[in-house]
């Protein structure tokens, strides 16, 4: 055993009686061939897009371009499959709530790999790829409590013809359809699927946190990262090219897809069976 691995291992054996916090970022799903945002990879996103395309100001100054790249965009993310990690992951959650200890895994992605895996004491912080909301804040179908499923709306004529009179639009109010993602000049706390203010308080009772997956860019990690350094909590990265150096961060050079299992396998679980 690596003792990058060993100390990951040890790591997580200690966390019986408390809360292990789980939190990844898109890395974790280069795997299921889903590109990065900020990453290094060819791929990443933000090396052909600005980053203004994901704004609520770009969606009303230009609603059909926003649900064109997000279309695009939600192509791959969408038709992906859970990779090694996110098994790993759901089988780490269902070993710790086991021997009765907490698990909580809060995602930056909006992808739904998490859950297909089996994760299930999940926050998705960001939003999700699968819903759309209605723009108009307090419709029921809008903010701060309302979404729909993304299968439930009809996008063919869009489709078919992705112009401004063919967008989809509010069965109840009638005002325009929008992405269920939090945008870059949008705030956690605007709606209720983000469960900001219950991550802020799980924070309060973590004995480890794990990150995986992330460039640390987002106001989540931020927070995490402070609380670990407040209560002087181990916090590990798995980071393959060991790049990140953070105070009160351990990165240890792993790629996620390959240690996670292998740390389950070391615990005597079988990521493959739920």
């Amino acid at each position: 055993m690596s003792e990058a691995l060993e100390t990951l291992l040890s790591a997580v054996r200690e966390v019986q009686n408390g809360l292990l916090l789980v939190v990844t970022g898109a890395g974790v799903s280069v795997a299921s061939g889903i590109p990065t945002f900020r990453g290094d990879d060819p791929d990443a996103i933000w090396k052909k897009d600005v980053t203004e395309l994901g704004t609520y100001r770009y969606f009303r100054e230009d609603p059909a371009g926003s649900w064109r790249w997000y279309l695009s965009r939600f192509e791959s993310v969408l038709s992906a499959r859970p990779n090694a990690a996110h098994r790993a992951l759901a089988a780490l959650e269902r070993w710790q709530v086991a021997r009765g200890g907490d698990f909580l895994l809060i995602t930056q992605n909006i992808d739904t790999l998490h859950e297909e895996a089996g994760s299930q004491r999940l926050i998705k912080i960001h939003g999700s790829a699968d819903r759309v909301r209605c723009a108009r804040v307090g419709c029921r179908h809008g903010a701060p409590h309302g979404s729909l499923l993304r299968s439930e709306v009809d996008l063919s004529a869009f489709g078919k013809e992705p112009t401004v009179d063919h967008l989809p639009r509010c069965s109840d109010c009638g005002d325009l359809l929008r992405q269920h993602v939090l945008w870059f000049d949008e705030y956690y706390g605007e709606h209720s699927d983000y469960q900001f203010e219950r991550a802020r308080q799980e924070l309060e009772r973590m004995h480890l946190a794990l990150f995986i997956g992330t460039s640390f860019s987002v106001g989540i990690t931020e927070m995490v990262l402070q609380a670990g350094i407040l209560w002087q909590i181990p916090m590990l990265n798995l980071d393959p090219s060991a790049t990140i150096a953070l105070r009160g961060l351990q990165s240890l050079p792993l790629r996620a897809e390959d240690a996670l299992p292998e740390l389950c396998r070391h615990l005597d679980l079988d990521p493959e069976t739920p």
